[in-house]
């Protein structure tokens, strides 16, 4: 009797709320902790940018699973093959390129920004806080992706529920100032004029930095895990961007005039509070500074070789340099190409899903796919095009149509 072929063991997949608590601590930084983002982007259009807050969480849960799904197929270790893929040789260079960039900068960012609040709220001196926020950013990054959802999954439930805590209390002291101050606006302040586009801005400049992570993510576990992570991760970010703009719509206007206004809230709730929420924002800043360090590297090198390592060390000494160049001069110079490489990133996944859906359900119905989409599926013959059900007795033959990549004749139709 011929002897069976033993299957090695299947890796554990990576539940739906370590994909959720990484996708929340990746975009969650110094900018949302603050509440100087969800003011620019949100609380300025008073009422309005409450819908705008909706509108961002439904879009943070499609181009999120977008990214994620994308990384499963392509077995990304890093967010290139998923640029490429999404926005082909030219903009998935230029888009690339920017975002690499970026992910450097938001590292010297990070670590001016723990480097301001060490100096402005414990009276240390700026370059210790630099040096903290590095170490262990540096410590965490060198122990993997692995290491990266560990700390994630510990801190961001705590770093969510402390914004709840601030704007909720927030309301409660003061729910007739909250219901008033729902006219309040502001709208020459906000980044752009418009509150639908502020909320499109948003959702792009954020998910620079967060395809970096969420990319090499999509391999470890499921598609049924991904869209549940995406959209456990985009309620957790829309909740408390929501949280924070009711916050800032009921202590404005006084709220607006601050650097850092949720700091300014905590403090009118007790010191305790504002204590409390320093800390909170050092947290914020330090799950930031790991996914950008993180995907800076692993765009450079592979992730856990030696080179990953050196390159790992080797930026973290450059950006204790850079940072202390300052938080704001920073921000003022990186904001514009972001703002640039995310309307790209987005624009190149909704062609992506919409091409792929498309192709999808040609192939559903039997219908050839047209010229056009095999030009396409030539250029990209290294990636996989998107799974169908197969149950007919040409399954095989489609599927190893899908494996070849550059086939010379139409798909087999399925009768």
């Amino acid at each position: 009797m011929p002897m069976m072929k033993q299957q090695p063991p299947k890796a554990a997949e990576l539940p739906a709320y370590k994909i959720a608590a990484t996708y929340i601590g990746t975009i969650i930084g110094a900018g949302f902790a603050s509440g100087q983002e969800v003011l620019q982007f949100f609380a300025y259009f008073g009422g309005w940018g409450m819908i705008g807050v909706f509108i961002s969480t439904i879009l943070f849960s499609l181009f999120g699973y977008a990214i994620l799904e994308l990384g499963r197929r392509l077995k990304a270790n890093s967010h290139l093959s998923v640029i490429k893929h999404a926005g082909g040789r030219h903009i998935g260079a230029a888009v690339d390129g920017v975002i690499t960039f970026f992910l450097f900068g938001g590292v010297s960012v990070m670590a001016a920004g723990a480097g301001a609040i060490f100096a402005q709220e414990f009276g240390l001196s700026p370059l210790l806080g630099i040096f903290v926020m590095l170490v262990f950013t540096l410590v965490t990054v060198l122990g993997g992706i692995g290491g990266i959802v560990a700390a994630l999954t510990y801190l961001v439930p705590a770093l969510v529920v402390a914004i709840l805590a601030v704007g909720v209390a927030t309301v409660i002291g003061a729910p007739g100032a909250f219901a008033q101050n729902l006219q309040w606006s502001q709208v020459g302040r906000a980044a752009v004029p418009f509150w639908p586009l502020a909320a499109l801005l948003y959702v792009s400049y954020n998910l620079v930095i967060g395809i970096a992570v969420l990319a090499p993510l999509g391999p470890l576990t499921s598609p049924a895990n991904l869209q549940a992570g995406a959209i456990m991760g985009s309620l957790g970010l829309g909740i408390g961007a929501l949280a924070i703009t009711v916050a800032l719509l009921t202590r404005a206007p006084a709220a607006a005039t601050y650097e850092v206004p949720m700091l300014f809230i905590a403090g009118e709730l007790s010191p305790v509070f504002r204590a409390g929420y320093s800390i909170i924002l050092l947290v914020g800043i330090f799950t930031t500074a790991v996914g950008s360090l993180y995907g800076f590297c692993a765009r450079v090198a592979n992730p856990g070789g030696p080179v990953f390592r050196m390159v790992a060390v080797g930026t973290s000494l450059i950006a204790f340099f850079t940072a202390q160049v300052g938080f704001s001069r920073l921000v003022g110079i990186l904001f514009p190409l972001v703002g640039f490489a995310g309307l790209l990133l987005l624009g190149s996944l909704a062609n992506v899903m919409t091409r792929d859906y498309r192709i999808s359900l040609q192939t559903r119905l039997g219908i050839p796919v047209k010229p056009a989409y095999k030009k396409h599926v030539d250029h990209h013959s290294r990636f996989m095009l998107p799974e169908v059900p197969l149950e007919n007795s040409r399954s095989q033959k489609f599927e190893a149509w899908e494996e070849e990549g550059n086939p010379a004749k139409d798909p087999p139709t399925r009768h």
